[in-house]
């Protein structure tokens, strides 16, 4: 059977992706910090699914707790086919609102978490001639909206340049750019349906099941849904100026 690496799976948009990725035979390995729930959705996942189904409770800001999941990517004896690299938080103030540790937490897990597995996972894929990475996004890579936008966008131009790197090796690599989606990421940023149009909130299971289709159809980028589709190309045309007025959008 294929085997996953799926971080931040206990709600949300990775709990999807562990969700589906266990129901076409996927045995799974799940990395989150808390080791009740991670717990909890491996036990289901099992029942459920009848797949193997390994737990790393680690903390991906934490570089030591970080190591031990580069280390399990890196084990040639219980490959890893395909990298979801979906852990992630926002801030809901804006720059100088926010502490700076806050501030350095998040890019440690929006951006070196992301990096460091990669590169983990990387090797042993080359390696064998085949292999899939897929990295969770954001439409706000695309627009400018501070700290969390930069470091999506960082995420974005790491996951196109490799796809064209590692492409020749046999490996996949699709970059995932959802915009509002009813998890508890907004929830834990005390953003509310109200805070966006109604038009713009996606489900997390159609999400999922788009990205899947976008990896295995070796698609760069992932984006979901025409009018995030339209959004991210108006915002390659639009004046940055103008789409600096729309930066609060979601915050209140």
């Amino acid at each position: 059977m294929p085997r996953a690496l799926v971080t931040g799976p206990t709600a949300g948009i990775g709990h999807s992706f562990a969700v589906q990725l266990a129901e076409r035979g996927h045995d799974l390995v799940l990395v989150a910090r808390d080791e009740q729930r991670l717990a909890q959705v491996a036990g289901e996942l099992r029942d459920r699914f009848g797949v193997d189904v390994e737990v790393l409770a680690a903390d991906l800001a934490d570089r030591d707790q970080l190591v031990r999941v580069e280390q399990r990517l890196a084990d040639r004896s219980a490959p890893v086919d395909l990298l979801v690299n979906n852990a992630g938080f926002g801030l809901k103030g804006r720059f100088l609102d926010n502490d700076v540790a806050a501030e350095t937490a998040m890019l440690d897990v929006l951006v070196t978490a992301v990096v460091r597995l990669m590169h983990a996972a990387l090797g042993p894929m080359v390696e064998r001639g085949h292999g899939q990475v897929l990295n969770v996004s954001s439409v706000a890579a695309f627009l400018p909206r501070g700290s969390y936008s930069a470091a999506k966008a960082y995420v974005n131009k790491l996951g196109e340049w490799a796809a064209a790197e590692y492409a020749p090796h046999g490996v996949t690599v699709t970059t995932l750019c959802p915009g509002f989606v009813r998890t508890e990421f907004h929830e834990r940023m005390q953003v509310g349906q109200d805070s966006a149009p109604d038009f713009l909130w996606l489900d997390a299971d159609d999400l999922v099941r788009t990205a899947l289709a976008d990896l295995e159809q070796g698609k760069v980028y992932s984006i979901p849904s025409a009018r995030y589709k339209v959004i991210t190309g108006a915002a390659r045309l639009v004046p940055r100026g103008v789409l600096q007025r729309f930066q609060s959008l979601g915050r209140k």
